[in-house]
C-alpha cells in the first residue's frame, strides 16, 4: 500500500512541477513588470491551468498526509528515545586475515625518528 501511494505521490510531484512551468508569468513576485493592472483592479480569474495546479497541490498533500499515516502505522511500538538507553550486545571482531609483516633488521624494539 506504501509503494502505491509513494508511486502517486512522485507522479503528482512532478505533474505539479510541469504545471507550475507552463503557466504565464504575471509579474509581481518581486514587485516588478505587473502589466495594466492598478492597485483596485483586483485578482484576475483563475485560469484552468490555476486550477489544475490547485487540484495537484491538494492532491499532493493528501498524498504526503497519507504516507505519514502510514509510516506511522508501520513504524515500532517504542521510541527512538527509549532505544537510545539500550545497550547493544558486544559484538565479535571479524576474523582478519593474517598478514606477514616484512622481517625487522634488529631485534630492537621500534623507535619513531630523532629529533636532531
Amino acid at each position: 500500500m506504501q509503494n502505491v501511494v509513494l508511486i502517486i505521490h512522485l507522479l503528482l510531484a512532478l505533474a505539479l512541477i510541469g504545471v507550475v512551468l507552463l503557466q504565464r508569468s504575471e509579474g509581481g513576485g518581486l514587485g516588478i513588470g505587473g502589466g495594466g493592472m492598478g492597485p483596485q483592479a483586483g485578482r484576475p480569474p483563475l485560469t484552468g491551468l490555476a486550477k489544475v495546479t490547485w487540484g495537484l497541490a491538494i492532491a499532493f498533500i493528501c498524498t504526503s498526509l497519507a504516507l505519514t499515516v502510514i509510516a506511522a502505522r508501520n513504524s515500532a511500538d517504542t521510541s527512538v528515545l527509549d532505544r537510545m538507553g539500550t545497550e547493544q550486545a558486544p559484538s565479535e571482531e571479524p576474523d582478519l586475515p593474517d598478514v606477514e609483516l616484512p622481517p625487522a633488521d634488529s631485534d630492537a624494539p621500534l623507535l619513531p625518528p630523532r629529533e636532531d
